[in-house]
């Protein structure tokens, strides 16, 4: 009966010692990488760029409790995120606090400012509407005379599949 309970004994020991060990290896680490990462989705300011645990990569541009709102693409496109599903904070604001309207500021600095149609000045554009403009009963008279032809050409060719062969 003594062997039995010290082998009984050695057992639990060895029990013991396992889940210790496993707790050290696999259940501290996992809790310190989750406060981790709930430390920097709480501390995401407006201006940080972040990444989505989908792949989608933008800026915030304004935070909630429990979601921020990111712009993103070359259309600035905003939507609403929850916090959860950020994935990583790649580039982190100045540690000033950037305002909305700076942000409004600085796109509206980056708008891409329209190019002149096919690099022409606008008067030249005006004279060459004004000459258009001159030409178009030229144009217009040589289009009825073309017409007119074709119209002479059809009715010809009309009389003659109605005439009988001879």
């Amino acid at each position: 009966m003594n062997g039995a309970n010290g082998q009984l004994a050695t057992q639990m020991i060895i029990l013991v010692v396992f889940i210790v060990l496993m707790y050290f290896i696999l259940i501290k680490p996992q809790k310190k990488k989750e406060k981790e990462v709930q430390d920097m989705r709480s501390n995401i300011q407006v201006g940080d760029e972040i990444v989505t645990i989908g792949g989608i990569c933008g800026r915030v541009v304004k935070t909630k409790d429990d979601s921020i709102v990111i712009q993103v693409g070359a259309d600035k496109t905003k939507f609403e995120v929850k916090k959860w599903a950020i994935s990583t904070v790649e580039k982190k604001s100045t540690d000033r606090k950037v305002s909305r309207e700076e942000i409004v500021q600085e796109q509206e600095e980056k708008k891409v400012k329209p190019k002149r149609l096919l690099g022409k000045k606008a008067t030249s554009m005006e004279e060459e509407a004004a000459a258009l403009a001159e030409s178009a009963p030229e144009i217009a008279s040589d289009a009825a005379a073309e017409v007119a032809d074709a119209g002479a050409e059809a009715a010809t060719a009309v009389q003659d599949a109605v005439q009988p062969a001879e």
